[in-house]
């Protein structure tokens, strides 16, 4: 057996030994079985890419044949490449510290057999979805881990508000869903299969041609990219289809920070560069790509500013953050989104890890409002926290610093149309990023207590197995941006150039003079928003009181979300509702279905009834009808 195959499937193991008798067997050991589990993954992972990085050999394999019906023929089968492997290291290496995390967060929660089972069967759908050679098999995948994420958003299913979560998150997706659906549909049909390979290759014959959609002829690389990115809008939470990430933060924390961070959430933006041959050759859907990431990144970033759930504001940086990624797709700068995509994992899952610390410590409180002065108690959370923070912020030496720059600098210079448009926006998301970020950091680890006094007599530090993957990932939040070092800094812009064989890298069309103009802007807007959260949260703290009052309906408006939970309910969900109870509960149910299933019932009843006057049981009657009978088959033989 190819070693490649191990990582997929070690995770799947480990599901099916922990689901089978974890419960029964393994109980609180049952943590070792995943751990092992994706740790192997993780060590074939990185031979993998060393493998890659020295030989640059290409693993494009077939195992056995999974569908063969007419001309459609489909296997389970792997693509192992630059881009697979960057995905590869990030999904096993996130998984596996999180793994051990939640060693920690989960002790002594009923369900921790349960819980290990669902990560790893997670796990391998996400591995499942990067590692395929073709469009079916990545279907598979990306509905596997929609599965998983409603098991895991739902964990806590005796809690409503989780439930109500998990069947949100299911159900939005499945609009993005079936638009991808349709594009698979639409890419058999025109390719005659749905092999990465010979799809790719052929796609530049199909350039020109369009084809008859609803009366409209229309671009048929626009229609094929399009459908493909109405599953990417869902799965990564772009605007319209990005309410369900927010309320996904009921799950536990080691969910939000694997699945709603650092792999799932980033599975729409690796569609996209995996199908950059696609994407290409449609200016129209670049640009949509391109803004609806640039307007998705400003929109959940200033609801990110007057939030006070913790995990609920570093949810909406994570869908700000996926819009940059999106941008600079959409600029054609898709190995820049890759770039993002890499280092967020490790910042944004750090973040999360935080604050799961910080909810442990404050007995499950998520509001910032209570919380204040915990630097003294939780000193390793705090500053790994923090640094979180500054490289999400673009501090420049921090992981953040370098993917950002690089987005911005391509987006500014580019041949798109959108590009100056765009970056001004990721400009400013810059500086309302590093705003509440560290209006997060401020409110939570600095200042007085806010919270009660048994509250603070139970403040202290998370336990090792929690801390020490803070620790790991924080390596991750600064040097995995090194990698990446641009040329005018003196780097080799080594992570472009590694993923340049699968992607491509747009060539900047600017002096170094505006390069540095471009930087400089960025680093600006970084140190700006933590220099102006410092001012309001620490320095003059009646300020944030003050503009709240004298701007009452903006705040309300972002603290509202801009009411589109409340636009959804009243144009989908009410609808729905009284769709279901008034005609397909009222008519097709009440006067349909059960007319039928108690009608016929009724009349064979009423049948009998009348039928049951004929036996009277007496002779004379019987006789007498018997007479009748024979005197009409008489009369029936004479006329004849």
């Amino acid at each position: 057996m190819n070693n490649y195959l191990l990582i997929p499937f070690l995770p799947l193991a480990a599901f099916v030994v922990n689901i089978l008798f974890g419960r029964k067997y393994l109980r609180e050991n049952s943590h070792w079985v995943s751990i092992l589990a994706v740790a192997g993954s993780w060590l074939v992972t990185v031979m993998i890419l060393i493998n890659i990085i020295t030989e640059k050999k290409v693993i494009n394999e077939d195992l056995y044949s999974w569908i063969v019906s007419g001309e459609f023929k489909v296997s389970v089968g792997f693509l192992i490449d630059q881009l697979t492997a960057v995905m590869l290291v990030v999904v096993t290496t996130c998984s596996t510290l999180i793994h051990i995390y939640s060693v920690g967060y989960m002790h002594g929660d009923k369900g921790y057999y349960r819980f290990f089972a669902y990560l790893s069967l997670f796990t391998f759908c996400m591995l499942m979805l990067v590692m395929a050679n073709n469009f079916l098999q990545l279907y598979f995948g990306w509905e596997g881990v929609g599965l998983c994420s409603y098991f895991l958003i739902g964990y806590y299913f005796d809690k409503k508000s989780a439930s109500d979560a998990g069947k949100k998150a299911f159900i939005v997706n499945r609009f993005g869903d079936f638009g991808f659906g349709l594009g698979i549909i639409m890419i058999f049909l025109t390719f005659g299969t749905v092999y990465y390979e010979p799809v790719f290759s052929q796609a530049k014959g199909f350039a020109e041609q369009t084809i008859n959609f609803l009366g409209y002829d229309v671009h048929l690389m626009t229609l094929i990219a399009l459908l493909l990115f109405c599953g990417s809008i869902g799965k990564s939470a772009q605007m319209p289809l990005h309410v369900w990430l927010p309320d996904a933060m009921e799950g536990p924390t080691p969910v939000s920070a694997l699945i709603h961070a650092a792999t799932m959430v980033t599975a729409g933006v690796f569609l996209v560069a995996r199908c950059s041959p696609i994407f290409s050759l449609s200016e129209t859907a670049l640009i949509v790509v391109t803004l609806t990431g640039a307007i998705t990144s400003l929109f959940a970033a200033t609801i990110g500013l007057v939030q006070n759930d913790i995990k609920r504001i570093i949810a909406y940086s994570t869908i700000s953050q996926l819009g940059y990624m999106f941008l600079a797709a959409g600029v054609g700068a898709y190995s820049a989104g890759i770039f993002h995509l890499y280092t967020h994992a490790f910042f944004k899952a750090l973040l999360f890890l935080c604050a799961g610390s910080v909810m442990h410590a404050m007995a499950g409180e998520l509001d910032l409002q209570k919380m204040g002065g915990l630097k003294k108690y939780m000193p390793v959370t705090y500053w790994t926290m923090l640094i979180a923070s500054l490289s999400i912020a673009g501090v420049p030496g921090f992981a953040g610093f370098f993917s950002k720059d690089e987005i911005l600098w391509l987006a500014y210079s580019g041949s798109s149309p959108a590009g100056k448009f765009v970056w001004a926006i990721g400009t400013l998301v810059a500086f309302l990023t590093a705003f509440y970020s560290f209006r997060l950091i401020f409110l939570t680890f600095h200042g007085k207590f806010r919270g009660t006094h048994e509250q603070e007599h139970h403040l202290h530090e998370s336990p090792k197995a929690m801390t020490i993957p803070l620790v790991i990932l924080c390596f991750g939040a600064v040097a995995s941006g090194w990698v990446g070092i641009p040329h005018l800094l003196g780097g080799g812009a080594h992570f472009m150039e590694f993923l340049k064989p699968v992607l491509g890298h747009p060539e900047a069309q600017g002096t170094h003079a505006k390069e540095w103009m471009v930087m400089g802007f960025s680093v600006i807007a970084g140190f700006s928003g933590i220099g102006l959260a410092a001012l309001f949260y620490l320095v003059k703290t009646d300020i944030p009181v003050m503009l709240a009052q004298k701007f009452k309906a903006t705040h309300k408006i972002l603290w509202n979300k801009y009411y589109v939970d409340e636009l959804y309910s009243f144009i989908i969900v009410r609808p729905a509702i009284w769709t279901a109870k008034n005609i397909l509960i009222g008519i097709t149910d009440a006067k349909i279905i059960e007319a039928v299933v108690n009608g016929v019932p009724k009349g064979i009843g009423e049948l009998s009834r009348l039928m049951r006057k004929a036996q009277t049981g007496l002779l004379q009657h019987y006789a007498a009808i018997m007479a009748f009978g024979l005197l009409i088959i008489v009369a029936v033989m004479l006329l004849r």
